[in-house]
């Protein structure tokens, strides 16, 4: 990855959530093709995590869709693969650590609250994307700090 294609990734990544997706399927989509990751699978993989996980508001989807592209990078797939493990968890470690330092909290709900958004309903009904919502909520922003975070990630790992 260049740094011109981690700029477009990161710019990718705040336009998918600007087209409705959620947090986590517009970092995971954007980072999708250099892991040959077809586009329909990686919004279909990614679907669940929006809202905090299923709109419980628990883990950032944005974060939850860094540590899915942690996955696609240093994951291990054999089970027994100790070392490759620990290797993935090392890196979901250090970009959440990262998130964290750079926005106060990984947690849905608390990143909301220090935007000092609307009261969030307890519902799995998203709220409709309308110009007040973009206004009222942090969450563009939180897309483009995951991506940031991730395509660095990727730099560091290719230079």
């Amino acid at each position: 990855m260049t740094p011109k294609e981690a700029d477009a990734c990161v710019q990718q990544a705040v336009e998918n959530f600007k087209q409705g997706y959620n947090c986590c399927q517009a970092v995971v989509a954007a980072f999708a093709p250099y892991y040959n990751l077809d586009q329909d699978m990686a919004l279909r993989i990614s679907a669940g995590f929006g809202g905090g996980v299923g709109r419980m508001r628990m883990m950032c989807g944005a974060v939850s869709g860094m540590v899915v592209v942690a996955g696609l990078q240093d994951g291990q797939t054999q089970g027994s693969d100790n070392a490759g493990k620990a290797e993935c968890y090392k890196t979901v470690q250090q970009l959440v650590n990262a998130f964290k330092e750079e926005n106060g909290s990984i947690i849905c709900a608390e990143l909301l609250a220090m935007n000092k958004c609307p009261v969030v309903k307890n519902t799995n009904v998203p709220d409709a994307r309308t110009v007040e919502y973009y206004k009222a909520r942090p969450c563009a922003q939180k897309v483009e700090s995951a991506a940031r975070i991730v395509a660095d990630y990727l730099l560091s790992k290719a230079g």
